[in-house]
């Protein structure tokens, strides 16, 4: 007679471990940026990070939800270990350049950024609750080109959304703070 252990069958399973399409499915209508670990970053390098905002949130482009954005955003420009050097504001995203130490120093920097631009927003819009959509999606820039076109889409990005022509008033042409970083200071638009 054979015990239960040796009937079992040996066929494939069809639930768990590590597969395709496995996994928790994404919360809203599109995926956001995944949890994997950040690479590292030299303090040498300047980073070019997203961030997404949730969908009851304003049209960021509008003068008072702006004003606030802008407050925190300078205000924040030098705190938490990262060094705010541009902004750009689309209507439910801002893309940022920023200089930070290392990948936790960056971290803890985006982490205080929005919550001082979550507090903000909310008090704009008489709410409680999120603000930032997702996680910030970072891009850290190596050589002076890819600096330039950093810069040049953060000035440029109106005009791909928009068609805004021109000078955006929603992004910033000048550093808030002063770069330190070498390739920051030396690549113009």
């Amino acid at each position: 007679m054979s015990s239960p252990a040796t009937q079992r069958s040996f066929g494939f399973r069809t639930w768990g471990g590590r597969r395709r399409g496995a996994g928790r499915p994404p919360a809203g209508a599109r995926a956001g940026t995944p949890h994997l670990s950040r690479p590292s970053l030299a303090p040498r390098f300047p980073v070019h990070t997203t961030w997404r905002m949730d969908r009851a949130v304003w049209n960021l482009r509008t003068r008072r939800c702006f004003s606030a954005l802008s407050r925190a955003m300078y205000a924040g420009a030098t705190r938490c270990g990262i060094r705010l050097v541009h902004y750009a504001v689309m209507g439910n995203h801002v893309h940022l350049i920023v200089e930070a130490t290392d990948r936790e120093a960056l971290a803890r920097g985006m982490k205080g950024l929005g919550v001082r631009i979550a507090r903000a927003l909310n008090r704009v819009m008489k709410r409680s609750g999120r603000v930032v959509g997702d996680r910030y999606h970072a891009r850290i820039l190596r050589t002076p080109s890819e600096v330039r076109r950093a810069r040049t889409y953060l000035a440029t990005n109106a005009h791909k959304h928009y068609g805004f022509i021109g000078r955006d008033p929603y992004a910033s042409e000048a550093p808030l703070v002063a770069p330190r970083t070498w390739l920051l200071r030396q690549t113009r638009l």
